[in-house]
């Protein structure tokens, strides 16, 4: 396969969790499509259905909520093969309450809701793949809010550098801190202590 196909990347990503045939294979190359977002262009706006699943090739998008009060709340960051989506609003065809744009310039690997059961039905294959993404999916959100409700800051912090450590010199700090429900002045806070107490003794 031509190292030049935009879809190279979700073939491995596939690949890796249950190997695929060349029909199967096919099918994601005819039913995923390439797509370029420049630096804050939304890929989703709140009130929007939530029309594509996204699969991201190169860069990162971040899906978040902005409140009543005008407070930004990152729920995910989402860089090289990963997923986002908001599944509530692509399932059910209703109007997000949420919003993805796009944090570098980012290429995504797009699917439709026509276009995956279709996926599901010629390649059942592909059900329980993204079945187990669900399932990881579920487990990563409950660890976030039992994080939120139990964790200090410092170990949020800590939990993001494990979680995203390819993302760390990638994100301001006020994307970071928005992720960890934090000031910016607390992160940065935050930063210099575990620095001094890094550093080796004398």
């Amino acid at each position: 396969m031509s190292q030049h196909n935009p879809v190279e990347p979700l073939l491995l990503y596939f690949n890796g969790l249950i190997p695929l045939k060349n029909e199967e294979k096919e099918l994601v190359q005819a039913k995923f499509h390439h797509r370029l977002y420049r630096k804050r262009q939304y890929v989703l706006q709140e009130g929007d259905v939530c029309t594509h699943l996204n699969f991201v090739v190169r860069g990162c998008l971040r899906l978040y909520k902005i409140d009543d009060r005008g407070n930004t709340h990152i729920l995910q960051f989402a860089a090289e093969n990963y997923w986002v989506n908001d599944l509530g609003s692509f399932h059910g065809l209703k109007a997000s309450q949420l919003n993805i744009d796009a944090l570098e310039d980012t290429v995504t690997l797009q699917i439709t809701r026509d276009d995956l059961v279709t996926l599901f039905t010629q390649a059942p294959k592909f059900d329980r793949i993204f079945r187990v993404l669900m399932e990881n999916s579920y487990i990563r959100l409950q660890q976030r809010l039992l994080q939120n409700i139990s964790s200090t800051a410092e170990d949020r912090y800590k939990s993001f550098i494990e979680i995203y450590p390819h993302l760390v010199n990638r994100l301001s700090q006020v994307q970071i801190a928005a992720f960890l429900g934090i000031a910016p002045e607390s992160l940065s806070r935050l930063r210099n202590g575990l620095s001094k107490t890094a550093k080796p003794k004398p």
